[in-house]
């Protein structure tokens, strides 16, 4: 939301998302102050002036917006920033609703940390890979060299553990190596195909749900990483769905959503696709919610902890982010992923 005011606190422009906020139509926002529109305004007017007056050349502050044209909604909480515009006493107010200034840090949080992380795992990956086929190796020409029936046994033990962990490498680095493949995507196609590999898996005692908006448009994506995305979450969720699946009332749903005007990162798109994958298990436990999407972190026993790194991954390569809420009894994942 973006109003450019002066120093007396008339509005002379606001966007059109100030005014939807407000509930006012352009006309009265522009014939209105600023100051009427916020709780105890008293520490804007001196932050305007002082900016104004180019005391600061910005400054950052924490407001409450009134809405006085949106009946029964409550005030807003917002962090302000007031910029002083070059060659003129006017100033630009920018306000962030404080939940999406929240949302933005995080964003930035844990895309430095999947940044640090990917880098880890690089490095990790190919220190174990060289090592794992001269392991390989040996075990094999340790296999022709020997007659022993036990010899033999051992020998496969270590190359068949070997080729495991090879294939660990392989999935550690594969978001790294693999082209990114950009073509149009119907997200319900996606949803379909995971919606297909799931029942297939587990065809008895799990229900899927589709609640799908028909209206989303087709928009620019590598079909195949978000194949690989949604299946990795929606795995997840089956798996710890696995009492309800005995009771046989196991429920997986897919919703699909129209988002409009969504910010990600820092910068504003227009229209951004929401998908929800929702299921009716425990929810995640406590103790894994702050790391559930670091590698080699998981809640199941004999599980890599990968597939929710790799989903991550994925996302955000689509410039989009990945979220959950999670209560027992429903947990959520929520991805968005920019259209416009």
């Amino acid at each position: 939301m973006i109003a450019i005011v002066g120093p007396d606190g008339d509005c002379i422009f606001a966007n059109a998302s100030f005014e939807s906020v407000l509930g006012l139509s352009r006309r009265n926002v522009q014939s209105g102050s600023i100051f009427d529109w916020v709780q105890d305004p008293a520490v804007l007017r001196d932050t305007v002036a002082a900016v104004s007056n180019n005391v600061f050349s910005t400054s950052r502050l924490q407001a409450v917006l009134r809405r006085p044209g949106a009946v029964h909604v409550e005030p807003l909480p917002v962090h302000a920033i007031v910029n002083r515009m070059e060659g003129s006493s006017n100033v630009v107010v920018e306000l962030l609703e404080v939940e999406q200034q929240t949302r933005q840090d995080r964003e930035e949080r844990a895309l430095e940390q999947a940044d640090a992380t990917k880098e880890l795992i690089r490095n990790l990956a190919h220190e174990i890979k060289n090592p794992l086929g001269g392991i390989r190796g040996a075990a094999q020409l340790l296999e022709m060299e020997g007659e022993s029936k036990l010899l033999t046994e051992y020998t496969q033990v270590i190359i068949k553990e070997a080729d495991r962990l090879q294939a660990l490498v392989d999935r550690l680095l594969a978001p790294h190596r693999e082209p990114h493949v950009v073509s149009d995507v119907n997200i319900h196609e996606v949803c379909e195909r995971v919606r297909s590999l799931i029942l297939a898996e587990f065809p008895r005692g799990l229900t899927t749900v589709r609640d799908y908006d028909a209206s989303l448009p087709e928009f620019r994506g590598d079909r195949e990483q978000l194949i690989q995305a949604v299946l990795n979450i929606a795995h997840n969720a089956a798996q710890a769905l696995t009492e309800r699946i005995e009771a046989g009332d196991a429920c997986i749903t897919f919703r699909t959503r129209v988002a409009r005007q969504v910010t990600l990162g820092k910068q504003r798109h227009r229209l951004a696709l929401e998908l929800h994958i929702q299921d009716n298990g425990p929810g995640v436990p406590e103790a894994l919610r702050e790391r559930i999407f670091f590698p080699l972190v998981s809640g199941r026993d004999g599980g890599t902890g990968l597939g929710l790194t790799l989903a991550r991954t994925f996302i955000q390569q689509h410039h989009g982010t990945i979220e959950f809420e999670s209560v027992p009894g429903q947990t959520i994942f929520k991805i968005v992923i920019p259209m416009q």
